[in-house]
């Protein structure tokens, strides 16, 4: 898509297992807005989600570049595209033009695997917002990835079906200080930047849906 290359950020490759269960159990049903790319960033699939986010209904989305979406247009070119797809594993922010004409600023992690013999880039959003606001979150930079806790995979698994940080609290009865930290500590353990990119790293991996 169309992203700034210093708010790229490179991570470790993904899973080769993950997808099934990602588009069984969560890219169709997740309040997240999630889409689906080809190797030249042209829309595959979106959920329902990703549709009410930019306002535009199925048609007017499959088929097209998603940089037409992007606020500016694209931002980095073909072949530093095809170099992030080779991480397998990226994040960034962008911001997105809606129907309305709105500017929305997303925080997004991306995972890209071969499917049935074609390359596809799966993007989850979870961060947005329509005033600007960045989104970035540093972690430390020796911090090796890590299994995460069965506790850690059901809050990431709420996390990625869309669930707030007071309705998983709810739902597990636990504090909300206490899902807090479970996705801190999964983040640190997947060296994942922000929870989009957390959520990506998991639905990659096929940790989360399984």
């Amino acid at each position: 898509m169309g992203l700034q290359p210093s708010a790229v950020r490179p991570a470790v490759a993904a899973g080769q297992d993950g997808w099934a269960s990602l588009f069984a159990s969560a890219f169709r049903t997740s309040r997240n807005p999630m889409v689906l790319l080809d190797a030249h960033r042209r829309h595959v699939d979106s959920n329902g989600a990703y549709l009410k986010l930019l306002g535009y209904n199925r048609d007017r989305i499959l088929g097209t570049a998603v940089w037409e979406f992007v606020a500016g247009g694209p931002l980095v070119s073909s072949q530093e595209w095809a170099r992030l797809m080779a991480t397998r594993n990226f994040t960034g922010e962008v911001g997105l033009v809606a129907r309305d004409g709105t500017v929305i600023a997303v925080q997004w992690g991306a995972t890209a695997e071969v499917v049935t013999g074609s390359q596809r880039v799966l993007l989850v959003v979870l961060s947005t917002s329509r005033w600007g606001k960045r989104f970035r979150r540093d972690i430390l930079p020796d911090q090796p990835p890590g299994s995460l806790s069965p506790r850690e995979l059901e809050i990431v698994r709420l996390v990625a079906m869309g669930d707030s940080g007071p309705e998983i609290a709810d739902e597990l009865h636990i504090s909300h200080d206490t899902v807090r930290t479970h996705v801190r500590n999964a983040m640190a353990k997947l060296g994942a930047r922000s929870r989009a990119h957390l959520v990506a790293r998991a639905l990659g991996d096929g940790h989360v849906l399984s």
